[in-house]
């Protein structure tokens, strides 16, 4: 296992600035016939309120002061930010609601990330879903408030062309854009939350079908599965779909190609773990950009789980997904270490060639804490 001597970030967090990947891990793929975005993704945007530094739960009848607060768009938007901060080109079909937060989500995503929302649509009388996250321990717990969505599917009839689509399963619903957006060539990587009906039934997610990839936790896959072990459960799921991911939490992950027979499992980097918050997102984000770019799987389980690791070390599900110049920071950083095991430093070496010193900053890095209501200064 790497060891990593990254801190969590802590203490004030400087102006936000507007984001812009300093890599495009698909350059060397890309061609003039090429879809207009890479990764095309709809769902439901939250306003996330996270409060940090708690020494413990809260307890009922006190009052719990936090040492650290920020906010950022959540929801679906996770997801979306974390692929745009790996330098996909990424477009978000959502609602968005007509008050101070649904404006504020707009521009954090559209201006601050770079987020194509032409699909998506702002909705008279309807006001933000918002959640109010609370990190102490390495855990967290969450409040959400939110009123039925619209009536309107926020996503378009015909979903735009895109070379990958991230699509959130659910027993017993279907989203026919995700059937559209598989037959146009689109290659659907399939989330999964927690089955609350408690069926655990694999033919109760009929998308799963149009699915390249299917992402579950250890947790969920050996319920949906019946395996007595999440490996074991891995090489089940792959008779529903060509490649199955499990996530095996502080053990990394393990993944099955069907189509190839490859296996690859890969082992968490060790952190001091601040908020896992949106870490679940932003790992789905790495594995996706690294299949899009076509490298091994072994490397794409690595990249996955470091873009984790590297989130949890922040506040935040949208506020701490990683960018290039975090990830060429920690390169650089682990090659430091005195003691490291150089073939645990060996199964990141993949990053040489996509990372260079005119992307590295200064460690530990500060992550901007946008916090609604500042006026700008003249």
């Amino acid at each position: 296992m790497i060891a990593s001597t990254a801190p969590a970030g802590k203490g004030p967090a400087g102006k936000g600035s507007h984001r812009q990947s300093q890599v495009d891990p698909l350059a060397p793929l890309r061609a003039p016939e090429d879809p207009p975005w890479d990764v095309y993704l709809t769902g439901t945007v939250f306003l996330d309120i996270i409060f940090t530094g708690l020494d413990s739960a809260p307890v009922r009848g006190t009052e719990s002061w936090a040492r650290g607060m920020g906010s950022s768009p959540g929801g679906v938007a996770n997801m979306a930010t974390a692929l745009a901060r790996l330098g996909l080109r990424t477009s978000l079909a959502a609602a968005f609601g007509d008050d101070h937060y649904g404006d504020y989500c707009w521009d954090a995503l559209e201006h601050g990330e770079g987020i194509d929302l032409s699909p998506s649509r702002t909705v008279p009388g309807w006001h933000s879903p918002v959640t109010v996250s609370m990190a102490y321990e390495g855990e967290r717990t969450m409040v959400s408030h939110g009123h039925e969505p619209p009536p309107e599917e926020p996503a378009p009839e015909c979903p735009p062309r895109a070379r990958a689509a991230v699509a959130s399963l659910a027993p017993g619903v279907s989203a026919p854009w995700i059937a559209q957006a598989a037959s146009k060539g689109t290659r659907v990587f399939g989330d999964v939350g927690w089955d609350d009906t408690g069926a655990w039934d694999l033919a109760a997610l009929s998308d799963l079908r149009h699915c390249e990839a299917f992402l579950p936790n250890a947790e969920e896959a050996m319920r949906y599965t019946g395996a007595d072990c999440p490996r074991a459960a891995a090489h089940a799921l792959t008779d529903y779909v060509p490649l199955a991911v499990v996530t095996l939490g502080a053990d990394g992950a393990y993944a099955v190609d069907r189509r190839t027979g490859e296996t690859a499992e890969v082992p968490a980097i060790e952190v001091e773990a601040l908020d896992p918050t949106g870490a679940g997102d932003v790992f789905v984000a790495g594995f996706v950009t690294g299949t899009l770019a076509d490298w091994p799987l072994a490397d794409r389980l690595a990249f996955a789980g470091l873009t984790a690791a590297l989130s949890v070390q922040e506040f935040g599900g949208s506020l701490s997904a990683p960018g290039w110049s975090e990830i060429a920071a920690w390169w650089r950083r682990v090659q430091s270490v005195e003691g490291q095991d150089p073939e645990a430093l060996q199964r990141y070496g993949f990053l040489a060639g996509l990372v260079s010193e005119e992307l590295v900053r200064p460690w530990p890095l500060r992550r901007a804490v946008p916090t609604i209501g500042f006026r700008r200064s003249a």
